[in-house]
């Protein structure tokens, strides 16, 4: 075992100057020896963070059972982002919210980002300030991990962010509570042990459709440009509780929409369309019958038809008289031979 344990920089001394360490060339002379003294001494720099550690914000990441890869990836994504973060094993479904509380306070979290897989398709995600609150309940949609991502843009693990929020989150109060929960919740802790002094990426919070979009970019040192970095996804409000994981509502979004409702409307609609095509194929057939039923009888049959008097029936009771035949002059005489002659007169 080690004779001593390094203390951490919060509980150094701030006026201590930085240490020296001597590197001595082997071998040569006593006057000799003293120049390379100087030259190969070398200074090593005092610690970066000399503060202390105050802020002792601690976010626990985890879910219930019943959750797809995705979301495992996301968690797991949040957790690198997040050095102040802890994790947990999945809860049983049968398990009341309420004791998401105990194991916060096992693990010694005063915040908790709990994950609510419901159907194996539904994600719901709990922010909460345990354990006295509040709380909000978000459907989690659109969702992007690091991985399946790959973005250009990267930053240092364990680095502090910077937290963006749109100005409507100042304008209701609450987007302004809301505000303050991501505040808290996200914000590593300066002089946190697990992480790095820089500011090299930022988290913005922007509102668009009622909902709230989640982005992780990075800060570029030369122009101060943002890349992307991941993961993305988007939150739409439910309610926002009193309590943590319960108690009196103190916002219901109006707009919300249950996924069951948006996926019967669109059973609906599938059926509304198929149900059309039917009445439209029967609208066709209908008219195909009476066509046929109108080319039994020919319209135009009695077009040419004028109206005349009527003559009374003639009974022939007498046999009709003999027609006089004439005989033709030209009559033609056969010849000798195939000839044939004319019986003209003849003028001598």
């Amino acid at each position: 075992m080690s004779a001593f344990k390094r203390k951490r920089g919060g509980q150094a001394h701030v006026g201590k100057k930085a240490k020296k360490v001597k590197f001595v060339a082997d071998g040569g002379e006593a006057a000799v020896e003293a120049e390379q003294e100087k030259r190969n001494e070398v200074t090593i720099p005092a610690p970066v963070s000399r503060g202390k550690w105050t802020n002792k914000e601690r976010v626990l990441i985890f879910s219930s059972r019943g959750i797809n890869f995705r979301t495992r990836h996301l968690m797991q994504d949040l957790r690198t982002m997040m050095p102040h973060s802890k994790a947990d094993t999945k809860m049983d479904r049968k398990d009341k919210l309420f004791v998401v509380n105990e194991v916060c306070e096992i693990k010694n979290c005063n915040k908790c980002l709990f994950f609510e897989a419901k159907k194996k398709q539904d994600l719901y995600m709990w922010i909460s300030n345990s354990p006295h609150g509040p709380s909000a309940k978000f459907l989690v949609q659109n969702i992007h991990t690091l991985a399946e991502l790959k973005m250009t843009g990267n930053c240092l693990k364990g680095s502090r962010p910077l937290l963006s929020f749109d100005p409507k989150f100042d304008k209701e109060p609450h987007y302004a509570l809301l505000k303050e929960l991501f505040t808290q919740t996200f914000s590593t802790p300066r002089y946190h042990p697990k992480s790095q002094p820089f500011v090299d990426h930022v988290f913005t919070f922007t509102i668009a459709d009622n909902r709230i979009w989640f982005r992780n970019y990075q800060i570029i040192e030369e122009d101060a440009s943002l890349v992307e970095v991941g993961p993305r996804f988007v939150l739409n409000l439910i309610k926002v509780f009193q309590g943590s994981f319960g108690g009196p509502t103190l916002y219901e979004n109006p707009d919300f929409q249950s996924p069951n409702m948006h996926r019967r409307e669109i059973r609906l609609a599938a059926a509304a369309r198929v149900r059309e095509k039917q009445m439209v194929k029967e609208m066709q057939k209908m008219k195909r019958t009476e066509a046929k039923e109108d080319l039994a009888r020919d319209v135009t049959a009695d077009v040419f038809l004028t109206p005349a008097d009527e003559k009374p029936v003639h009974i022939q009771t007498e046999a009709p008289e003999p027609k006089m035949v004439k005989k033709n002059k030209h009559k033609i005489v056969a010849g000798h031979k195939g000839l044939c002659f004319y019986n003209l007169p003849v003028f001598f």
